[in-house]
C-alpha cells in the first residue's frame, strides 16, 4: 500500500523530497499517514476533495483484497 500512495503523490506534488508516508497494521485495519509541504497540500486534497477521495477508493479497494480497511490521513509536514 505505502509503495501505491508514493507513485500516487510522487505524480501530484511539486515537493516530492518532502513526502514522507507511514503505515500502521493493526490485525483488520491500516493506517496510512501521508506527510506533505504545506504548499502541495491543497494538490493532494484537490478542488472540493476530489483528488484524495479517488486516492481514499483506490485504497479500500486494495485493501478489500487483503479483507481489510483502509484509513488514509493527510498531514502538512508541520505534521498538523
Amino acid at each position: 500500500m505505502k509503495a501505491l500512495v508514493q507513485s500516487i503523490v510522487d505524480a501530484l506534488v511539486d515537493h516530492s523530497d518532502e513526502v514522507l508516508i507511514k503505515e500502521l497494521h493493526g490485525e483488520n485495519i491500516t493506517i496510512i499517514e501521508l506527510s506533505v509541504a504545506r504548499e502541495d497540500l491543497g494538490k493532494v486534497i484537490g478542488r472540493n476533495g476530489r483528488t484524495i477521495t479517488a486516492i481514499r477508493t483506490i485504497l479500500n479497494a486494495a485493501g478489500a483484497t487483503q479483507k481489510k480497511r483502509v484509513v488514509f490521513e493527510v498531514l502538512d509536514s508541520t505534521g498538523g
